[in-house]
């Protein structure tokens, strides 16, 4: 794990593995982006394309700036980001975090090898694989089946999109501004809708009741979809959880110890770099053709690696973490320390 601290203004970016041909990630600004969380969404990532067979290395950049100074120090990064591009060492890929626009990191995708499907689509076939995780984990179909939604945020439409096209009844969805639940199931149709003329607001406006943000976590649900942060259910948290099964939709929202106490009640905990992977199938590796159809071969990616350890006796999230081991291990003389794990 490497950390270099950018000159120009007060930013960092961490690459888990150093060697690795290439690292992708996130970039995230606020007025203090913590090191130490930076480094578990990188090994996050690396484990993911692990789990998918990539040799790549997980990575992620933090800028700290106010409200006032964030055009300054936004400008800065790109532009020291750019400059250093052809240092030795890994390419560094970044993708817009929290805090952050796309627009706002144009300038670093001059160099960025990822075809512009990928940048098209990424958000959409994440939460295709998302879906198809939590149709598997639940015998193969969310027919009928009643899912609560963590986190809704720029993905979010398009995650409902793939849940309810695959049978799902969305019964509540969280932003940061509350939660709106309705048992019958919401009005999904006009999610997309309501996202972009209010955006966080939108919750007051699905119809239902509103609570707050935090009572979808214990929602009445078979499925609960969670990634808003790391480590959003925690140990206190898993106690009221109510769903059979929990699928990450961002990395690494479940602790440790939540793990082994919702294990210990028959909760299924999916592995999150392998629920969120769809996306890398609009970025081959080499002169690989895309796909034809996007979202299928979305679909079929987390499928093919959830099934190889949904059966697995420590439960699916250690299984994955010990499949990602092993294909790390057959290019490196040495894994990284630590599972992302929260």
């Amino acid at each position: 794990m490497s950390t270099r601290k950018l000159t120009s203004t007060d930013a960092f970016v961490v690459v888990d593995l150093p060697d690795a041909p290439v690292a992708a990630g996130v970039a995230r600004l606020a007025p203090k982006v913590l090191v130490d969380g930076a480094t578990w969404l990188a090994r996050s990532q690396t484990y993911q394309f692990a789990a998918f067979g990539r040799r790549a290395s997980g990575a992620s950049a933090g800028i700290n700036a106010s409200a006032e100074g964030r055009a300054e120090a936004v400008s800065a990064f790109v532009a020291e980001m750019v400059a250093g591009a052809g240092d030795a060492g890994a390419p560094v890929l970044l993708e817009a975090g929290r805090g952050l626009s796309t627009a706002e990191l144009e300038g670093v995708r001059a160099s960025d090898p990822r075809p512009q499907q990928w940048w098209d689509e990424h958000h959409a076939l994440r939460g295709v694989g998302v879906a198809a995780a939590a149709a598997l984990a639940t015998g193969g179909s969310l027919e009928g089946r009643t899912v609560a939604v963590e986190g809704f945020d720029t993905s979010g439409p398009s995650l409902v999109a793939a849940l309810t096209a695959r049978g799902a009844r969305v019964v509540a969805l969280a932003t940061a501004a509350g939660c709106a639940a309705d048992p019958s199931g919401l009005d999904v149709a006009g999610v997309a809708e309501a996202w972009s003329a209010h955006g966080a607001q939108l919750v007051e406006h699905l119809g239902g009741s509103v609570a707050t943000a935090g009572s979808v976590l214990s929602a009445a649900a078979d499925v609960l979809v969670v990634g808003s942060k790391a480590g959003v259910v925690d140990h206190d948290v898993a106690a009221e959880v109510r769903a059979t099964v929990v699928v990450p939709s961002g990395p690494i929202p479940v602790t440790a110890k939540a793990a082994a106490a919702l294990a210990r009640r028959g909760v299924v905990v999916l592995p999150d770099f392998v629920t969120t992977g769809g996306h890398l199938v609009a970025w081959p590796e080499a002169d690989a053709a895309l796909p034809g159809d996007l979202p299928a071969a979305a679909a079929a990616l987390v499928e093919g690696a959830l099934a190889e350890v949904l059966g697995h006796p420590a439960g699916p999230l250690l299984g994955a973490c010990e499949q990602a081991e092993a294909f790390l291990a057959s290019w490196r003389d040495e894994l990284p320390f630590g599972r992302p794990l929260a």
